[in-house]
């Protein structure tokens, strides 16, 4: 029998055809930024540039590794005001800026699917 894997949706672009976003969209500022001011054209940015991209590429396939192995999984979340919530973890957005999760044991009681915005947490855990 197949494993089931967690489908995540991508946004649509700004246009019609959903072709990506405009890379002077304060989107696309806001979530692709580099360090690194590429339009100087300096010297120094061109040598620098791929170690940066490199370094973030490594840091992101490692991070996304970390979401694929938490899906199905208990994880406890940290949020402010010192509340602690534990659920079964199913996905994230394409941004992380949700976490999609079941049977969300809250102080107030037990939801049976929610999303919770990553701006509400500060950390989460969960047993390897």
């Amino acid at each position: 029998m197949a494993t089931p894997v967690s489908v995540l949706r991508l946004p649509k672009g700004p246009d019609p055809n959903s072709r990506g976003f405009d890379p002077k969209s304060p989107r696309f500022i806001a979530l692709c930024r580099t360090s690194i001011p590429t339009s100087a054209g300096s010297e120094a940015d061109v040598e620098q540039l791929p170690k940066e991209q490199h370094a973030r590429s490594v840091l992101r396939e490692s991070f996304l590794r970390c979401l694929l192995s938490v899906t199905n999984k208990k994880v406890q979340f940290h949020m402010y005001e010192r509340v602690k919530v534990e659920a079964t973890f199913g996905a994230s957005d394409i941004d992380v800026m949700n976490f999609q999760v079941s049977d969300l044991h809250t102080p107030i009681g037990v939801q049976k699917e929610a999303l919770i915005r990553c701006q509400d947490v500060i950390s989460f855990s969960f047993d390897a």
